[in-house]
């Protein structure tokens, strides 16, 4: 397969992700990374062939691998099906709706209804090797914009890539997880009204999370090279509870995470959506690595950031996806350099503000990563960037 630049060794693109999270603006050029919808990927077979990858073909600086995170360790089971029409029971045992070609699943029921049901909640094994060494279902992997059945391990699939790209694991942090065993209403009514009962549940998924972070790193057996930690704690206005609950309950679970990924030397990016800025200093706190994704509609601008958190917090993200949606060439070459701007030291890993959609087109994506590998080697020509930025700007107008 044909790929789109050259290809970088495991060691230069890891100290690249490393350089820029150490604000090293002497590194050579700016990091790239992505999550990928199946739309998106289906349409790049179409164009580039059937083994078409694309970390590989985009030659990009790192890649996710998630092992089964799943509290129960088994199969989905089918509740009822019509044609495409699927309920599935998944580990953490909500039953989820898959319809067709609708790209989000429905989440149709939850296990737990009850407060007092969060004390009998049980988990498996975290330290299970099943959730590393055996293929089959989880919900993480396997309900995402398509329904997945019996993937590969999760090692077979580190395997796969350890000597192409960085490999990052990844785990979830509290909220991310609570709100999959009881239900998003529920989590955030009984945060507050059922304080004791659900600060104990968060104290045992702190536990599990922890310790299924240190298997997984054990697991890897030298093959990671960071980890992704997943949570989604806001929404486009702001948080979904207030700083103070998330310093309360899952700011400590956070730390632990970062803590035990730091001292095994992997980088960490955090990965929320929505506007989460009133917690960006308490991250700064805790050491994180970099910060993603900075959806542009949640009006986050992260050359405003920057001039804010520079030097203290990176972040991976902020590449406006309606924009590469567009189309349009120069749109997506303004973007691209605008947002550059933020990286003028390091600090910026190249991504989406959230992942690549199936409404972008191949050639748009590729587009925006020639713009950045063109104008992205340091020391950055900034002068040159905001000229081309400002000769868009009047081009764009008049169009």
């Amino acid at each position: 397969m044909k790929k789109m630049g050259n290809q970088d060794c495991v060691a230069e693109k890891l100290q690249r992700i490393k350089d820029a999270a150490a604000f090293n603006y002497q590194c050579d050029r700016i990091p790239v990374g992505e999550f990928f919808w199946t739309g998106f990927i289906d349409k790049c077979i179409s164009k580039w062939g059937e083994d078409f990858d694309p970390y590989v073909f985009f030659d990009l600086d790192y890649i996710p691998i998630t092992p089964n995170l799943d509290p129960h360790i088994k199969p989905f089971e089918i509740v009822k099906q019509k044609g495409d029409d699927i309920y599935i029971r998944t580990g953490f045992e909500a039953i989820i709706h898959r319809s067709g070609d609708i790209v989000m699943p429905h989440y149709d029921s939850f296990s737990i209804q009850q407060p007092k049901e969060m004390a009998t909640f049980t988990f498996d094994d975290p330290t299970d090797t099943r959730r590393f060494n055996h293929g089959g279902d989880d919900q993480i992997n396997c309900v995402t914009d398509v329904l997945l059945r019996d993937i590969p391990a999760w090692s077979d699939r580190v395997d796969t890539y350890k000597n192409i790209l960085p490999v990052f694991g990844s785990v979830c942090e509290g909220y991310e997880y609570v709100w999959r065993i009881l239900g998003t209403e529920n989590a955030l009514m009984w945060m507050a009204m059922e304080p004791e009962a659900f600060g104990d549940f968060m104290k045992r998924i702190g536990h599990f999370l922890v310790e299924l972070t240190k298997a997984q790193i054990k697991e890897g057996r030298g093959r990671l090279s960071g980890m992704i930690i997943w949570g989604d704690v806001a929404y486009r206005n702001g948080m979904l509870f207030s700083p103070a609950m998330w310093r309360k309950y899952f700011k400590p679970i956070t730390k632990e995470l970062i803590d035990i990924c730091h001292g095994h030397d992997l980088t960490v990016i955090y990965h929320g959506c929505g506007n989460a800025s009133a917690i960006y200093k308490d991250l700064v706190e805790l050491g994180l690595d970099y910060y993603n994704p900075l959806e542009v509609k949640a009006d986050l601008d992260i050359v405003q950031i920057e001039k804010t958190y520079g030097g203290q917090l990176g972040f991976c993200g902020n590449i406006d996806m309606r924009i590469l949606e567009s189309g349009h060439l120069d749109a997506i070459k303004r973007e691209v350099l605008y947002k550059m701007q933020a990286a003028h030291a390091g600090g910026w890993i190249c991504q989406s503000d959230h992942s690549i959609s199936n409404d972008v087109e191949p050639e748009s994506y590729r587009y925006a990563l020639q713009v950045v590998r063109e104008y992205g080697h340091y020391p950055l020509d900034m002068e040159r960037i905001q000229e081309e930025i400002a000769s868009l700007d009047k081009k764009l107008t008049i169009q």
